[in-house]
């Protein structure tokens, strides 16, 4: 296969993922051409390509932003994260010029890789991974390459001609230093002085990658720059110790161990020293910073719901989507659908380790959306993913093009349904509320984590999407404060408020996973590395903090398998909920579906009462899944005889649908079931799985 192009033809993304009448959403856009390109917009209505089911469905939005042309401007991303000082420094070329780090490197590189720079100096490792230290033209190398995953101290000289390098491994591998030296002519100290990358230019190269702790330049005995890594933990700004502070470029990691850390403390906030180093990778990205193309100010009159602002430019194409929701405290409906941007945000880019060029010719000819996270890593990989040192990536962002929030985006391409997750699959349930002629607004996880309970209180139903899974504590608040206040929840999903993120205090658009100690995880956090840099909370599993998704909505994260699913049996005969069952036939539910071909799949949460179902839950069907075909989440698993429920592991691997009151008037319908929306559209929207949704809603909002 051809060596693909490093930016796309066309890409773009929105400041804002959602607003509210009188907000003006900024579009960022990088165009190859030399021709403009056109702005259209559309509603979303149905985001699945494939044609066996409903298609893209889109209605024309002109009415509330003319179709308007743009120039063209090819805006360049530079991945890797460093720090920068505020101000120069300088001393002339007689003085004696000492640079110095704590150094874990993770990686090996072709190139060299910069610890602290300034001007004609760097102190970095050569290609080789061995210790380095550059003045002018001169460069002198410990030709002993560093432990990957050890602590080293480095520490570059030039006094009375001397360029010198010196390494010594730290903690139970400590030995003798290593030194080398060599002549060199005095060089004046002369520039900004950076950590983790050399800046030639206005851009970043050199990147290292690994944690760097208490980098310092002296001079004749004069601190000129030093940073404590253990301070401002939560800003990207450091103060200095000495000298001007240091920016951080590209929101490296930080609260991760450093070399004093013994394990006797596990929360950075009690002993920050333990805590006082930054790992830098050289493909952190997030927010790209792109300049603003255009703006759109929402309308008074536009309907809330989810639009898309389709971008044409040469022949090519770009789809950035966006949610609309009301006025605050003035709602449109009376149902609202929660749409799950933060967990949008943390799959953002998700290079699914499956992925084949072969997929490309499904995509071709169902005129899905053609470029896929694996081929483009350049643009930020997802928290699914690994930096390039093995390191899991905790960062994610929508401030950048997100290729899997795309109209038309499979992430399963092999598979005999749709393949889709996340936005895509969560459109079976908008083209559903369509189809049905059921009105709705729409709210973001982010307006339930700025404005809480009154962001929704005053709506007869809220529902879920297919995988509500990542939330701030505010958010989960707002939900249970809705329920508890008698709100009907509706939760549609599977594996749903499961994982705790934290947002930055100076980039709202900036989050943060720790993947800690348990759970279904696409990377394991290091030891003492589970707690929060953004906010110092306690990071994993909600589960884990004391809030089990079956205390919120009566069920909880049980198993997972592959990308197919099974139908449900009916449970209860229970005369007082034959109203779920009005006009179904029989006891099997949802053995269809344009997800996994089944309503019960793909990842099941199940009742437990030990640990929040309600007494009163009724269990309406339970899913008929097959033998083999999903494993027993871990924080389930307790040996490969026993689990935490008490039944055989086979009973333990379920869907559960069911349906609870709360004290206050509030209700829980819940489905247990990433797959379930995906068996709505079917036969035209006619089938039991729909009609099972439209008794609970109708009933709701009565």
């Amino acid at each position: 296969m051809s060596e693909l192009p490093r930016d796309l033809p066309i890409a773009g993304y929105v400041e804002q993922l959602s607003g509210r009448p009188g907000e003006a959403l900024e579009f960022k856009v990088s165009s190859i051409s030399n021709k403009p390109f056109t702005a259209r917009l559309f509603r979303s209505i149905c985001a699945d390509p494939n044609p066996d089911g409903p298609g893209i469905v889109e209605e024309d939005a002109s009415e509330y932003f003319a179709t308007q042309e743009f120039a063209s401007t090819h805006r360049p991303f530079f991945p890797g994260s460093y720090g920068v000082a505020a101000g120069d420094v300088s001393e002339n070329a007689e003085a004696a010029i000492v640079f110095s780090a704590t150094i874990y490197p993770t990686q090996r590189s072709e190139r060299a890789q910069t610890v602290l720079g300034c001007g004609e100096f760097d102190l970095c490792l050569d290609p080789q991974g061995a210790a380095c230290f550059q003045a002018g033209a001169t460069k002198v190398s410990t030709n002993a390459p560093l432990k990957l995953r050890q602590w080293h101290r480095v520490e570059g000289r030039l006094e009375n001609g001397v360029l010198s390098i010196t390494q010594n491994v730290l903690g139970r591998y400590a030995g003798a230093p290593v030194n080398a030296e060599t002549t060199c002519s005095g060089i004046a100290l002369q520039g900004t002085a950076t950590v983790g990358a050399r800046v030639s230019e206005t851009q970043a190269c050199q990147h290292f990658n690994g944690k760097i702790e208490a980098p310092s330049i002296i001079a004749n005995d004069v601190t000129l720059c030093a940073w404590d890594f253990a301070q401002a933990m939560k800003k990207t700004i450091v103060p200095s110790q000495a000298g001007p502070e240091l920016t951080l470029v590209n929101f490296p990691a930080r609260a991760v161990t450093g070399a004093n850390w013994d394990a006797t403390e596990m929360n950075w906030s009690h002993r920050p020293d333990h805590y006082a180093a930054i790992h830098f990778h050289q493909d952190d990205i997030y927010d790209f910073g792109w300049d603003t193309d255009f703006t759109f100010t929402i309308p008074d009159d536009m309907p809330s719901g989810i639009y898309v602002m389709r971008l044409e430019c040469d022949g090519q194409r770009e789809a950035i989507p966006f949610f609309v929701c009301p006025l605050l405290g003035k709602r449109r409906a009376d149902l609202c659908v929660l749409v799950s941007t933060f967990t949008y945000a943390i799959y953002g880019n998700h290079a699914r380790p499956d992925y084949d060029p072969s997929w490309q010719d499904r995509i071709s000819d169902w005129n899905a959306y053609p470029h896929n996270p694996a081929e483009y890593p350049q643009y930020g990989l997802s928290t699914y993913n690994y930096h390039s040192d093995g390191s899991g990536i905790c960062h994610g962002s929508h401030r950048r093009p997100l290729l899997n929030l795309r109209p038309g985006y499979l992430t399963f391409g092999n598979t005999p349904c749709s393949g889709l997750r996340h936005f895509p699959a969560d459109s079976h349930l908008i083209s559903w509320l369509h189809a049905k002629g059921i009105n709705y607004d729409i709210v973001t996880d982010n307006d339930l984590h700025i404005h809480g309970h009154a962001a929704i209180s005053d709506y007869k139903v809220l529902t879920t999407g297919t995988h509500p899974e990542y939330h701030t504590e505010e958010s989960l608040n707002a939900l249970r404060d809705y329920r508890d206040n008698g709100g009907h929840l509706a939760y549609l999903g599977g594996n749903g408020f499961y994982w705790r993120i934290a947002i930055h205090s100076e980039n709202d658009g900036m989050l943060e996973i720790r993947r800690a100690e348990d759970g279904i995880r696409a990377w394991a956090a290091e030891p003492g590395e589970y707690y929060n840099a953004f906010d110092g909370n306690y990071g994993g599993l909600w589960r884990r903090n004391g809030r089990v998704p079956q205390d919120l909505v009566g069920i909880g994260f049980a198993a997972q398998g592959e990308f197919f699913g099974d139908p449900y049996r009916r449970v209860t005969t229970d005369p007082e909920f034959d109203w779920v069952f009005a006009g179904v036939q029989g006891d099997i539910i949802g053995d269809f579906g344009y997800s996994g071909n089944g309503a019960a799949g793909f990842e099941l949460d199940h009742m437990d009462g030990r640990i929040g179902t309600p007494d009163n839950a009724v269990l309406l069907a339970r899913s008929v899944t097959r033998e083999h075909g999903f494993m027993l989440v871990p924080e389930e698993q307790l040996t490969h005889l026993t689990n935490l429920t008490g039944v055989t592991e086979a009973e333990a691997k379920r869907a559960d649908m069911i349906y609870c009151t709360y004290p206050g008037g509030g209700s829980v319908f819940a489905t247990g079931s990433i797959t379930f929306c995906g068996s709505l559209p079917w036969n035209d929207y006619d089938n039991n799985v729909s009609q099972i949704l439209q008794n609970v809603f109708e009933k709701a909002l009565s």
